[in-house]
């Protein structure tokens, strides 16, 4: 029997500590946990992964990468396939955007799973599915050049965050990203809607919105807050990936952590 196929990953932080799982967004790579990864190395056993057809996981991982063969369960699937194969049974997870929406996929469906889940900049349903199979059409089609042109607005507050050390990082992400695992996950946000199943989600929830996020307005982090039952929610002073607020990030997702462990 062939070994799993495996996300592209990294596994840092003391043996033995916690496992928080760091998911990414549509169109970055591990790239967008950098900055936090040394501070929460510190206290947990991090674990970033590349989705697929971004940084350095293939696309071919996804059984179908052909036009709507992809959903957010199969992304969970591998996720899960990815603790699975370093032994843990119970962990810490948190995700931004697509990210997020994989793990509250994950706390919906295997509660048991998740020991804390934070959503950042992310939804329980990211709008009508028609412009996200226009977006994918589109990257099959051209690759993700055009999108270099609108992104900047849809993920940075400050226009000059594009000019950061940080925003380039994120922009080569998408500039090298795989058209098909692109595509592919755009299919899988078209067709995800879990408002029918947040009441399910038991983990500790922290959501934290953009209040300058267009890409998934402060209304929905209300949503997922509204929904998750004793969710507590965090608008603060960001865009759509929260770069303008690393410290701020890092410090409250910590701090929910520490609190989900000692609750």
């Amino acid at each position: 029997m062939p070994p799993v196929r495996l996300l592209h990953h990294h596994l840092s932080g003391p043996p033995g500590e916690p496992l928080l799982v760091l998911g990414p967004s549509l169109g970055t790579s591990m790239t967008v946990w950098a900055p936090h990864l040394r501070a929460l190395a510190q206290n947990f056993r991090v674990l970033p992964f590349d989705l697929p057809g971004h940084g350095d996981s293939p696309a071919d991982l996804l059984g179908d990468p052909g036009p709507g063969g992809t959903t957010v369960a199969d992304l969970a699937a591998l996720v899960l396939d990815l603790i699975d194969h370093h032994g843990v049974r119970q962990f810490h997870y948190a995700g931004i955007s697509l990210g997020g929406a994989i793990g509250a996929h994950l706390a919906a469906h295997h509660p048991e799973r998740v020991a804390s889940l934070t959503l950042i900049c992310s939804s329980a349903h990211f709008g009508a599915p028609g412009p996200w199979r226009e977006r994918a059409a589109l990257v099959r089609l051209k690759g993700t050049a055009p999108l270099l042109v609108t992104n900047p607005g849809r993920w940075f507050a400050d226009p000059r965050t594009r000019t950061t050390p940080r925003g380039r990082a994120l922009l080569k992400s998408l500039a090298d990203a795989d058209p098909a695992g692109y595509a592919a996950c755009c299919d899988a946000l078209a067709g995800y809607d879990l408002r029918p199943r947040l009441g399910q989600i038991s983990a500790p929830t922290l959501v934290i919105g953009g209040a300058h996020d267009v890409a998934t307005p402060p209304h929905h982090a209300q949503e997922l807050a509204h929904g998750i039952r004793r969710a507590t929610l965090k608008i603060i002073s960001t865009g759509h990936l929260a770069a303008e607020e690393p410290l701020t990030v890092e410090t409250a997702l910590m701090t929910h952590i520490k609190t989900a462990d000692t609750g």
